[in-house]
């Protein structure tokens, strides 16, 4: 469990190598306890343990610990978070998500992750404070206040870079397309495409994409690939 003062950083869960989930502490007033339980609700955690857990990062750091450990040193928030938040993607389209409670928490978390994109570049660009962001996930997004005043924390003390929310989106995107693209196609089923990315370990997911289309790439390779038309 989160401790009181972690969840002033996280006021849902956490997870990877170990799962931390909040939850009303002794410690808490009568409202911050139902503030907890609100903001880590059944229905907004159901697409959260499809990222955190299995097939999340649970099940990625297992297999990446197994596979080509060396690749580690490649590791960007592109190809980690990037599979986990493609699984939740993946869940919606395949109908784990089969309640209007699940629903909407996925489509909440799909939300959340886009104004975490616009509210961290506006930070790191200087054109809004904290509090403008606070604002923005409360008013825009429709995040409880506490919760808001903890993403803004999270995000601008936990050491993450300018494009780390951004890279959510971007390589979940790469994930969907490419999956399109190669299972659609019959060229490998869901399995062999899946289990293909984890034994291949955090790699760009373009060169993922080269290694199992089985391209030849030149020493002066420049990146082509246009994933996203819309």
């Amino acid at each position: 469990m989160l401790t009181t003062e972690q969840q002033k950083f996280a006021s849902y869960f956490l997870g990877g190598p170990e799962i931390l989930i909040a939850y009303p502490t002794d410690e808490m007033n009568f409202e911050s306890k139902m503030m907890s339980l609100k903001s880590n609700n059944l229905g907004f955690a159901n697409a959260e343990v499809y990222h955190e857990l299995i097939p999340g990062h649970n099940l990625q750091f297992f297999v990446g610990r197994r596979y080509k450990p060396y690749r580690r040193a490649f590791e960007t928030p592109f190809s980690v978070e990037g599979w986990a938040f493609y699984w939740e993607m993946m869940m919606w389209d395949k109908g784990f998500d089969n309640t209007p409670e699940k629903k909407i928490g996925s489509l909440f978390w799909r939300m959340t992750r886009c104004a975490r994109i616009i509210f961290s570049l506006n930070y790191h660009l200087g054109k809004w404070t904290p509090q403008q962001c606070i604002d923005y996930l409360a008013d825009r997004v429709g995040l409880e206040r506490a919760s808001a005043e903890s993403e803004v924390r999270r995000s601008f003390t936990g050491g993450y870079g300018p494009l780390y929310q951004l890279a959510y989106m971007f390589g979940a995107l790469q994930m969907h397309a490419l999956h399109h693209e190669i299972v659609d196609s019959k060229k490998m089923t869901d399995r062999e495409f899946n289990d293909a990315f984890l034994h291949e370990n955090t790699i760009p997911i373009e060169m993922f994409r080269a290694i199992i289309t089985q391209q030849k790439l030149p020493e002066n390779f420049v990146t082509q690939w246009r994933f996203y038309d819309k």
